[in-house]
């Protein structure tokens, strides 16, 4: 992993928010940060502390499904891991999957196609309530607030691509002969784009796919499973919401949970572009954008955007980085994706 270039990365970022922060005036923010009821502040942290240990249950159900097994803490600890990993890597938070799949098998001896299966299931179970969540609250954003055409285009546009290469994703997941298509294509490419014999690893994808939708099938024909990690999906993504609608309580300021929704969207959306780590600034600065233009004021709505911040990312990324001495400072340059043959 080249920290050095994640480390100048996210420099950028910082240097981004501290520009937005300048430009609307570091007075008055730090005056709205002073006025902070920090009993709201609290419950919020609450919030997200519960909201890391469902993900860690969901998955754990899913694990436990395919027979795959774990201790409870290790494996929270793992989800953190793989939440900061998600978060401090410009990959449009995706890195965090493999290093939980490479944790697991460590943990249970199993190989990686099929713990990173249960990731994967994991992963498939959390995006199925953001698709619905991401319809309402763009329809939402549509009706509530005057865009531009240009906009709500934009808008529109990116949530068509993202539901279509969710479909792509869950089909390739579960037809072998269409994820063999996709995975020599990508190969096909690498090849004329880095001039190199990529044969070997080419084959060892290939070789993986099968065992690896088999457990995902086992896993997503399961209905108990099924039920459950949708029901602990949708009670995580509306605690997201809840989070955020206490952190402008803190400041005295009432926003509807479909606001809310509509800037959760836009601002996951935007991270999911792999640009900066985090999407320091980026992401930020679209909250705020979005929350100033829907009438809250411009000082209200940075503060605001500071401590959920502080509380969904940088809360959490230093909660994963704390783990590192359990597994070890070089797990993360452990991974490997396809070199286990267990």
């Amino acid at each position: 992993m080249n920290y050095k270039k994640i480390f100048a990365l996210f420099m950028v970022g910082v240097v981004i928010l501290l520009a937005m922060i300048g430009f609307i005036g570091p007075d008055e923010i730090v005056l709205a940060l002073k006025s902070a009821n920090m009993k709201y502040v609290l419950i919020a942290v609450l919030i997200q502390i519960f909201l890391l240990v469902l993900w860690a249950v969901r998955w754990s159900i899913i694990s436990k499904s395919l027979d795959i097994k774990h201790r409870k803490l290790p494996l929270f600890a793992m989800t953190l891991l793989g939440l900061t990993v998600n978060e401090i890597t410009p990959s449009g938070r995706a890195g965090g999957e493999p290093v939980r799949a490479y944790l697991l098998g460590k943990e249970s001896g199993e190989p990686f196609k099929k713990t990173f299966a249960s990731v994967m299931g994991d992963k498939i179970f959390d995006t199925f309530p953001f698709a619905i969540l991401a319809v309402v609250a763009l329809l939402y954003l549509i009706f509530t607030i005057k865009l531009s055409e240009s906009i709500t285009a934009t808008l529109i546009g990116i949530l068509i691509i993202f539901i279509a290469l969710l479909a792509i994703i869950i089909y390739a997941c579960i037809n072998e002969n269409f994820a063999n298509r996709i995975i020599r294509g990508i190969f096909s490419i690498g090849r004329r784009l880095f001039s190199r014999n990529l044969d070997v690893y080419e084959k060892r994808v290939l070789d993986a796919v099968g065992e690896f939708q088999e457990n995902l099938r086992l896993l997503m024909a399961d209905r108990n499973v099924f039920i459950a990690s949708c029901v602990i999906s949708f009670l995580s993504w509306f605690l997201e919401l809840v989070r955020v609608y206490f952190v402008f309580l803190a400041f005295g300021t009432e926003v509807s949970l479909g606001m809310i929704a509509s800037v959760f969207l836009v601002s996951t959306l935007v991270g999911m572009i792999p640009t900066l780590p985090g999407g320091v600034g980026a992401i930020d600065g679209v909250m705020i954008l979005i929350y100033s233009v829907a009438g809250i004021s411009p000082f209200v709505s940075t503060a605001s955007t500071l401590i959920e911040r502080l509380i969904s990312f940088w809360f959490v990324a230093i909660l994963g980085l704390l783990t590192l001495p359990y597994f070890g400072t070089k797990v993360l340059d452990e991974v490997n994706f396809g070199d286990e043959e267990k």
